[in-house]
């Protein structure tokens, strides 16, 4: 039998066996980014129920109730998870990382000559790999010197099990050089290449929720960290979740030591347990060493954000931003005629589930499609800047944004995502600009409503967001 599709309206009833997998997958996982994405759950979770021949969602509880449960709640778990990235994604952390955040800890451990990394949503491993990369570099021929430990963790087992391959293709390589491909990877067969085992051996992988931090199963080796890089995961979780994930990495960090999230994720709340630090192109936090006084600020409540769904820098990205706009569909034609466009919540999916996928050519030509039937919808101009941010098209996002605005000069979210790109490329005046004008949008709306494409982003919280990123820009 196979499983029904990810339209029927049933799935939306309380009493359908779905709702009760969606609660346990939220509760399992921590990722209430799904909370009001049904439709896309369901087709995630349709994928494994087509797999294991399951008939219905019911079937489907009991396969992961019986005595293979844990084997396919991870196969469940990889499908609901994106592990797409590539070697030193973001620039301007790495930037960070060379410049700033490695020299002040290599300093700090000159006599120890001990360092310990943590990833967390490692993905295929082309974060750690890039740390570990870089640290070869900046230590030479005092590598051997020093005892360095990097760690990576993530809930999807066959990302894990391509991190520690350490065979990647091309799309992942393509930020580097081909000079420092060729000096750092070895070439395969059918376009692949190898990670040196000289890098692989500072990296060790292992399968991990983030949320063990939270109910006391975390390792206790997970301590004393020096650098922890969480960047795009905490938008799968709760707001209250995540402000306690960084109290909790906190918590597990040396004194002095440095935590790195996604360029849509800081968070004012995020003070509360770590100092914030503006460096050019990024915000980080650190935990103050001993000795040292920091006095956290008073503060509001709490901030949600959910950037757009392809978690990308900035916006992500989504994050890069992972979303699906929950706007009504066009009204029906008196005549339904056959090539009449989908919804634009179903073409918001499609798109979405392409870019998770790592899928960007096939998510914009996609969302080119839509824009082609739709030109005047505001949302798609603003789905393609986030994509053509996540392959590092900065200009070409920049045009789409801008679209985007020009047809809803009342775009909060594109202002705010604008202003992100600008501040990133060196235009902080215009990008402070963009980052007010969203704070003033933000701010003529209630603080709870909701925006457009914001995926249950509240004004309120978009207002916070925006002007804890004037804070940063400013100070940067």
């Amino acid at each position: 039998m196979i499983p029904r599709r990810a339209n029927d309206a049933q799935i939306l009833d309380p009493s359908h066996p779905f709702q009760g997998l969606k609660r346990r997958i939220i509760e399992r996982t921590g990722h209430f980014y799904y909370d009001d994405k049904d439709d896309l759950l369901w087709e995630r979770i349709r994928r494994r129920m087509t797999a294991v021949r399951a008939a219905d969602a019911a079937a489907y509880a009991e396969r992961l109730d019986g005595i293979d449960g844990e084997r396919e709640w991870a196969a469940l778990e990889a499908e609901i998870t994106v592990g797409e990235t590539f070697f030193f994604r973001y620039a301007e952390q790495f930037t960070a990382l060379r410049e700033t955040i490695l020299p002040e800890l290599l300093e700090r451990r000159r006599q120890s000559k001990r360092l310990r990394i943590w990833s967390a949503g490692c993905a295929n491993g082309s974060e750690p790999y890039s740390v570990a990369i870089l640290l070869s570099q900046m230590l030479g021929e005092k590598l051997p010197d020093w005892r360095i430990s990097i760690l990576g963790t993530d809930i999807n087992q066959a990302s894990l099990d391509s991190a520690k391959a350490g065979v990647f293709g091309r799309w992942a390589l393509r930020a580097l050089k081909p000079e420092d491909q060729a000096r750092w990877f070895e070439a395969e067969d059918k376009g692949r290449w190898r990670l040196k085992g000289a890098y692989r051996s500072l990296v060790r992988f292992e399968r991990a929720n983030l949320l063990t931090l939270l109910t006391g199963d975390a390792p206790l080796e997970w301590s004393e960290f020096d650098l922890i890089l969480c960047r795009n995961v905490l938008i799968y979780f709760h707001t209250t979740t995540v402000d306690a994930l960084v109290e909790a990495m906190g918590e597990r960090m040396s004194g002095g030591g440095w935590l790195l999230v996604g360029h849509a994720e800081p968070n004012p709340n995020f003070a509360r347990a770590l100092e914030p630090i503006s460096l050019p192109g990024t915000a980080a936090y650190r935990k103050p060493a001993e000795g040292e006084t920091y006095e956290p600020p008073a503060l509001p409540g709490t901030i949600v954000f959910e950037p757009p769904a392809v978690l990308i820098d900035p916006p992500e990205p989504a994050p890069t931003p992972r979303f699906i706009p929950k706007a009504p569909p066009p009204a029906l034609a008196p005549a339904p005629a056959p090539a009449a466009s989908p919804p634009l919540e179903q073409t918001f999916a499609a798109i979405q589930a392409a870019a998770d996928a790592g899928r960007y050519d096939d998510a914009l030509a996609q969302c080119r499609k839509a824009i082609g039937e739709r030109p005047e919808a505001a949302e798609l101009h603003f789905i393609e800047g986030v994509i053509l941010q996540a392959v590092d098209r900065t200009a070409d996002a920049e045009a789409a944004f801008r679209r985007a605005l020009y047809l809803n000069r009342e775009f909060a979210l594109a202002h705010y995502h604008l202003g992100l790109l600008l501040a990133a490329t060196g235009r902080k005046p215009s990008g402070r600009r963009a980052l007010a004008t969203a704070a003033k949008i933000a701010g003529t709306l209630s603080a709870d409503a909701r925006l457009t494409a914001g995926s249950g982003l509240t004004a309120g919280a978009l207002r916070k967001a925006a002007r804890a990123q004037l804070e940063f820009v400013t100070g940067g």
